[in-house]
């Protein structure tokens, strides 16, 4: 039944614009997730020009990467030059909506990594800025977009494989390693929180996967359980959605990965529909294998087994470049980049706190 499933991605793989064409630069280099933007637009096909940070040591490492980037002496530099048509960006998380604002009002569209705003007035001043430049706003909620499983996924729902997307639950737990964070990351001001934080991903994949435009938050938490000396930390979240089509959602999210784990964290999406479910195993297979991108399908024929890395690619970034090139919308739409990221700050605001309950 599924023997052809993977030829639907031939080419998925395959640059889509020639040397030159698209032209892309990096800013903020806070978070590691920088690089895999980077590795995703290029690829895609896409040209890497200048690089700037405030730290000339992140600098430097990004170029040792990527010796074809340029350091820029500013950012005012890079944002000037009439040859970057994109912006990636991964600062501090409270700074990206105003490095995002900066770049689509230089007349660039933005890239940026996840979360990508962490307050309701940042959203509100991204969205202006959005409808009176026209440019993108666009998000790597690399949970789903730089998953191979994910991908695949995607594709089997779209064949109707499991019929209507009726509840999604997603498991984010994640490994601390708090001695190479940086200061920022425990200060809620400026990651916004475990729920807005990596939470996001689990938003915008209950979003995507049940085809809703919006939701509500039926209850959400947040804890410090064991990390009192981050005083500002989440270490624990969890979230209940209801979409405006009547599917559900729950996902939990934490930094409680163990040191035994032979990865960050098991992360995993189960996808539950009127003819079937889905189980992701993005990223280890638990007392089995470390291979990543692990599905199981079941359906009325019976119980299916795929694996699905190297097989599928990574289209949203190639969908992205000729998005921002031709004006579309294939790669995300605006509407539900933004509207991810609003339910992911509402969850975290309306958290009911447990730490002062132990």
């Amino acid at each position: 039944m599924y023997e052809d499933i993977f030829s639907a991605f031939a080419g998925c793989s395959d640059p889509v614009v020639a040397p030159g064409e698209f032209v892309f630069s990096a800013v903020g280099l806070d978070h590691g997730h920088i690089y895999g933007m980077a590795d995703g637009l290029l690829r895609a096909g896409a040209t890497l020009k200048w690089v700037y940070d405030p730290d000339p040591q992140k600098v430097r490492a990004f170029c040792a990467k990527y010796p074809q980037a340029r350091p820029a002496a500013s950012e005012a530099q890079v944002l000037s030059d009439g040859e970057t048509r994109l912006i990636a960006g991964a600062c501090v998380p409270s700074e990206r909506a105003a490095l995002g604002i900066r770049a689509m009002r230089a007349g660039k569209d933005y890239f940026t990594d996840k979360a990508p705003l962490t307050t309701l007035d940042q959203l509100a001043a991204v969205r202006e800025a959005v409808a009176q430049t026209g440019r993108k706003y666009m998000v790597n909620y690399s949970e789903r977009l730089q998953s191979e499983a994910a991908v695949l996924a995607d594709e089997l729902v779209r064949r109707g494989a499991i019929g209507r997307v009726i509840q999604v639950l997603g498991l984010g737990p994640h490994r601390l390693q708090a001695a190479i964070r940086p200061d920022w990351f425990f200060a809620r001001e400026k990651y916004g929180g475990i729920l807005c934080d990596i939470g996001s991903h689990q938003a915008e994949q209950f979003l995507y996967y049940t085809g809703a435009q919006d939701a509500d938050i039926l209850q959400a938490k947040v804890a410090n359980y064991a990390h009192p000396q981050f005083p500002e930390l989440d270490d624990f979240g969890d979230c209940t959605l209801l979409a405006d089509n009547g599917a559900t959602g729950y996902f939990r999210v934490d930094w409680f990965t163990p040191d035994g784990l032979r990865t960050w964290g098991d992360g995993r999406t189960v996808l539950l529909g009127t003819q079937g479910y889905i189980e992701m195993r993005k990223y280890v297979d638990v007392a089995r294998s470390a291979e990543e991108n692990l599905l199981f399908l079941v359906d009325g024929a019976g119980e299916h087994e795929f694996h699905a890395t190297g097989r599928t690619g990574l289209p949203f970034f190639g969908r992205l470049i000729l998005d921002c090139l031709n004006r579309t919308e294939n790669a995300m739409t605006q509407a539900h980049a933004l509207k991810a990221a609003e339910l992911c700050v509402r969850a975290q605001m309306q958290a009911l706190d447990l730490s002062n309950r132990q």
